[in-house]
C-alpha cells in the first residue's frame, strides 16, 4: 500500500527526532509544501483511478447516461 502524505510527513520528522537533529524553518517549510503537493497527487490519482474503475464496472450504464447527456444537455447549449 502507498504511503500516504501524512505518513510520509511522520516518517520525516521521527528522522530528525531520531537524530537529535533541530529542524530549520526552511528545511520544515519545504517538507510540508512536498507533503501537500503529495497529497494532491494522491487526491487526483485516487479520482482518476475511480473513473478507470467505474468505466470498467458499468460500461453500459455510462453509455446510457451519455446519450442521455447528449440529449439533455449538449444539444440544448450547443445546438444553434
Amino acid at each position: 500500500m502507498k504511503q500516504t502524505a501524512v505518513e510520509w510527513l511522520v516518517d520525516q520528522f521521527e528522522t530528525y527526532f531520531e537524530k537529535k537533529v533541530y529542524i530549520e524553518k526552511p528545511d520544515l517549510i519545504k517538507m510540508l509544501e512536498q507533503a501537500k503537493e503529495m497529497e494532491k497527487i494522491n487526491t487526483d490519482n485516487k479520482v482518476i483511478h475511480f473513473a478507470e474503475w467505474l468505466t470498467n464496472q458499468h460500461t453500459l450504464t455510462l453509455m446510457h447516461l451519455y446519450k442521455k447527456f447528449e440529449e439533455e444537455y449538449y444539444k440544448k447549449e450547443y445546438e444553434r
